[in-house]
């Protein structure tokens, strides 16, 4: 069985106040992007081995123990003792440390793989509380819809956002952001509006609009990235934003009007 993880951009992203656990409230929009990982399962036969797993395409750092596809097995595992054994394959194409979500898909889609796969026919709600084990925006590639996130994230309402009018491009610069950093670096204010208001505006009237809080600390520490939102807007973008905590940014261009010429120089998805 094969499936394809796809990643995620936030339309906006706020941090409302540090929580007495550690965590951070905010708010975003979640919005589902075809950029995908390709994870494989077969049934294994080594029962010594209950579970292979096996990585290509762009490296990952660590140990695969503490991969979000080997963490959302054992969970199953813990509660379906009698799963058989198992090799999982996955090749990646979405950028780590890069705001997109890549290692929360893999997980959540592993998730859903297990429970298709072996017919554990757990419920979405049974899923989305397994995701919320893995991390905190886990959830959110169990609905795999536009939704407006509050909580650490997890607390999901889906949205009508429709950007099918538009073409994406997507840039991913060479550079990891720690999320921990990321936090680390930013001061909790409440919104003069929510996002839930300001993604209802024309896109058009986004761009002061719709922020992403990490976006000043991370532009002031690589003022490289900066220039990656200038040549966005240069290239034609009605928006262009940072997803997550960085480093990636997007740009959404009328259909046609992408001056590509003018695109910045790292790698690039374009998505029509």
């Amino acid at each position: 069985m094969i499936v394809f993880p796809n990643c995620k951009i936030n339309l906006g992203l706020h941090i409302t106040r540090k929580r007495q656990d550690g965590y951070h409230d905010l708010e975003t929009v979640f919005y589902p992007v075809a950029v995908k990982d390709i994870l494989e399962a077969i049934t294994g036969n080594d029962q010594q081995s209950p579970i292979q797993f096996t990585l290509t395409g762009l490296p990952v750092a660590g140990n695969t123990d503490n991969n979000l596809c080997m963490k959302a097995w054992q969970l199953l595992k813990n509660d379906f003792p009698q799963l058989p054994a198992i090799q999982l394959h996955l090749h990646k194409n979405i950028p780590m440390g890069a705001g997109l979500g890549g290692g929360s898909a893999d997980g959540a889609f592993t998730l859903q793989l297990l429970n298709n796969k072996f017919r554990l026919r757990l419920s979405d709600t049974q899923l989305l509380d397994y995701a919320l084990q893995l991390g905190s925006d886990c959830p959110f590639f169990i609905l795999n819809k536009p939704c407006y996130a509050t909580g650490r994230g997890e607390i999901l309402t889906p949205v009508q956002v429709d950007l099918s009018g538009y073409s994406w491009v997507l840039v991913h610069p060479a550079v990891h952001i720690s999320t921990a950093w990321a936090f680390a670096n930013i001061t909790p204010a409440a919104p003069a509006q929510s996002l839930q208001e300001a993604i209802s505006l024309p896109v058009e009237q986004w761009k002061d609009a719709v922020t992403n809080d990490f976006e000043a600390p991370v532009c002031a520490h690589y003022p490289e990235l900066k220039k990656v939102k200038e040549d966005l807007y240069r290239a034609g973008a009605v928006y262009a934003s940072m997803s997550g905590s960085g480093s990636s940014f997007y740009g959404l261009f009328s259909k046609g009007q992408i001056q590509q010429e003018l695109l910045p120089s790292y790698p690039y998805h374009i998505i029509a």
